[in-house]
């Protein structure tokens, strides 16, 4: 799986945040895709790469302008090893409230 983030000028509001996600659900096959115009960014978690140049084509066309791409693999975050993470500290806490 991959996270892709993009950083994308012209973004103003919701809208234009559901024209570049609609531009790209549209062009690729995505798991998720989430748009943020306060931060200027498209993050998009897909199970295989993305042409950069498909992708830059697919933005200017909802008119906006990709500025940079960025692109990494991702682990999903399961429940069990949030559990394991934070397990340890609910012992304690309890074993403090007994003591």
């Amino acid at each position: 799986m991959y996270k892709i983030t993009v950083k994308i000028d012209g973004m103003m509001c919701g809208m234009c945040e559901f024209h570049v996600n609609d531009a790209v659900r549209r062009k690729f096959s995505v798991k998720k895709v989430t748009s943020s115009h306060t931060k200027g960014e498209t993050v998009i978690l897909t199970e295989d790469t993305i042409d950069e140049a498909a992708l830059r084509a697919a933005v200017d066309v909802t008119g906006y302008r990709v500025l940079s791409v960025e692109s990494a693999p991702y682990e999903k975050k399961d429940l069990a090893g949030f559990l394991q993470k934070h397990r340890p500290l609910r012992r304690a806490q309890t074993d403090q409230r007994r003591g």
